[in-house]
C-alpha cells in the first residue's frame, strides 16, 4: 500500500520519515518531490569492471548555466534532499516532466530499504543532449507500508555498502560483494 500525503506527514511528525531540507509544497498526493543536488560524477574508465573499484570524477553543476548531459554516457547524480526511512520502503521514481525530456534517473536502483539514511545517488542517462540544473525537480519518493517486523535495518547492517553519509554521488560498490 502506498502512503498518502496525510500518512507521509504523519510519519514525518513521528520521525519515521526524515526529509532535509523539507518543503511542504513538494508533498504531492502520494509522493514527495526531490531535486537534483549540485554534484554530478562520471566514471574515469571507458570500460567498467564489476570486480574492481571503478573510480569517479565528481564536479559541481554550474549554478546559472547548468550542465549538458550527453547520450551514451552514464552520470551519477545525487538528490539535494537527505532522507531517512525507518518504517516504510521508499521508492524513487523520475518525474514525468523529466522523463519527457528523455532523462532516466535510475537504471535499476529505485527501491530503498527500511533504514536507508542518506542522499540518493541517481544513475542518470539521456536519450538526447539535455541541459540540467542544480535544484531542478528530478524525482519523487513514494513510500510503501511494510508488513511484519524487520530484523536488520539497512543503516545497522554490517555489510551495507552505502551507509556513509554524503551529499556527493557514490560509485558502484559491487566490487565489495563476495561472489
Amino acid at each position: 500500500m502506498i502512503l498518502t500525503d496525510q500518512q507521509i506527514l504523519a510519519e514525518i511528525e513521528k520521525g519515521t520519515i526524515v526529509i532535509e531540507p523539507y518543503d511542504r509544497s513538494c508533498l504531492g498526493t502520494n509522493s514527495y518531490d526531490v531535486h537534483l543536488g549540485k554534484y554530478l560524477a562520471t566514471y574515469r574508465d571507458e570500460v567498467l569492471d564489476a570486480r574492481k573499484h571503478n573510480e569517479i570524477d565528481t564536479f559541481e553543476i554550474p549554478e546559472e548555466e547548468g550542465y549538458v548531459l550527453q547520450p551514451g554516457r552514464l552520470y551519477l547524480g545525487v538528490t539535494q534532499e537527505y532522507t531517512e526511512t525507518h518504517a516504510t520502503v521508499p521508492f524513487l521514481e523520475g518525474k514525468s516532466s523529466v522523463g519527457r525530456l528523455g532523462i532516466d534517473i535510475h537504471a535499476t536502483a529505485g527501491k530503498g530499504d527500511v533504514g536507508f539514511c542518506n542522499h540518493w545517488t541517481l544513475e542518470i542517462s539521456v536519450s538526447m543532449p539535455v541541459r540540467v540544473y542544480r535544484n531542478m525537480p528530478i524525482g519523487q519518493l513514494i513510500y510503501f507500508t511494510v508488513q511484519g517486523d524487520v530484523n536488520t535495518f539497512y543503516n545497522r547492517k554490517e555489510n551495507a555498502k552505502y551507509n556513509d553519509k554524503t551529499d556527493k554521488p557514490v560509485e558502484s560498490m559491487m566490487w565489495k560483494n563476495k561472489w
